[in-house]
């Protein structure tokens, strides 16, 4: 198989998919005044293709901002794309559409890979999806579209999960998750006060949420939304962390990007040294894989901010570039297996 990006910074959909022949699976990544256009567009150039969308920057060596990127899978790949409706309520309503797209592609743990675009009320989404890719073993990478919309097959939905199945018809496929972060002193807070609609935690220990927050960094209130940059929170599973961040001052209260619920057990943590732990993750990925034909990534919003503030961003996407065709999506909220993660990086990479 291969992979194909192409982008137009202007928004012209015709050009971004300049020299595409033949695709065999489209992701498309748009822009909030012209997605709909995209949609409808990319439709009508490949007729028949399953495709899913969003709203979000994209990327491969350089970054696209605004206007619109496609990735394309080609050249010996098995494919098909449908949605999850009702996310905030009922998504396994909907559950047979995936039961039936992973036997049509034939999927198998060695050589398929489940890529999402969500809508929103993503743990329920990836809940419910993972009940059926787990029993076979079946990876997942993906991550949160803009403005509550996403598409599939040339049809835009709201409130719903958008899926790819993507079966390497020509070798293996792996996903790794990449964490910057890692834990800062002893903390360790028993969180109350929550609120699973919004969010929510009031307090950590029985105090104010914020206040304890801005005690252990000795930051303002105002310094909060940047702090998380490099100060998340942490949510323990197993012997994984998933990472948490906070998205904004509610009274006495932090609101964050993913939902904390009452008695969580959350710790603090720290930003690392990235640089050396993305080498590190292409190193792994290189000694997985000495072939490489495309490489899928979806990296949090927060981590493109916090690069582009320290004058990284260019950089890690040249080093990425190193393993061959890598293109991906910057999301709103990271997708790994059933996990769903804030400030992380997920990827999938085919043999």
């Amino acid at each position: 198989m291969k992979q194909f990006f192409g982008a137009s910074r202007s928004g012209n959909l015709k050009e971004a998919v300049h020299g595409l022949r033949d695709p065999q699976m489209l992701l498309l990544m748009s822009n909030p005044g012209q997605f709909e256009q995209h949609v409808q567009e990319l439709e009508q150039l490949f007729p028949k293709v399953p495709s899913i969308g969003c709203i979000g920057m994209s990327y491969d060596t350089k970054m696209v901002e605004k206007g619109v990127g496609v990735v394309a899978f080609y050249g010996g790949v098995s494919a098909a794309a449908n949605v999850l409706e009702q996310v905030s309520t009922m998504p396994v309503k909907y559950i047979q559409r995936l039961q039936q797209d992973v036997r049509k592609v034939d999927a198998s743990q060695r050589d398929t890979v489940c890529i999402d675009f969500c809508a929103g009320n993503d743990a329920c989404a990836l809940t419910t999806i993972y009940t059926v890719l787990k029993p076979m073993g079946i990876s997942l990478v993906g991550g949160t579209g803009d403005a509550g919309k996403v598409s599939a097959n040339g049809r835009i939905y709201e409130d719903a999960v958008a899926y790819a199945l993507v079966k390497n018809n020509g070798g293996r496929i792996k996903t790794y998750k990449e964490n910057i972060y890692h834990k800062m002193g002893d903390y360790r807070f028993i969180a109350s006060g929550t609120d699973k609609s919004k969010y929510i935690i009031g307090a950590l220990n029985g105090q104010p949420a914020k206040q304890v927050y801005q005690k252990i960094l000795h930051v303002t209130e105002e310094q909060i939304l940047t702090q998380t940059f490099k100060n998340p929170f942490g949510k323990l599973s197993g012997d994984d962390t998933c990472i948490i961040s906070i998205k904004e001052v509610d009274g006495n209260a932090l609101a964050c990007f993913r939902q904390v619920n009452d008695s969580d057990v959350l710790i603090l943590l720290e930003l690392g040294d990235y640089r050396a732990i993305v080498r590190d993750t292409i190193r792994s990925i290189r000694s997985d894989f000495p072939r490489i034909s495309g490489v899928f990534s979806v990296n949090c919003l927060f981590r493109y901010k916090l690069f582009t503030q320290n004058g990284y961003m260019e950089e890690y996407l040249r080093e990425m570039s190193g393993l061959g065709a890598h293109a991906g999506l910057v999301g709103y909220g990271e997708h790994y297996n059933h996990q769903f993660v804030n400030q992380s990086m997920s990827c999938v990479v085919f043999e």
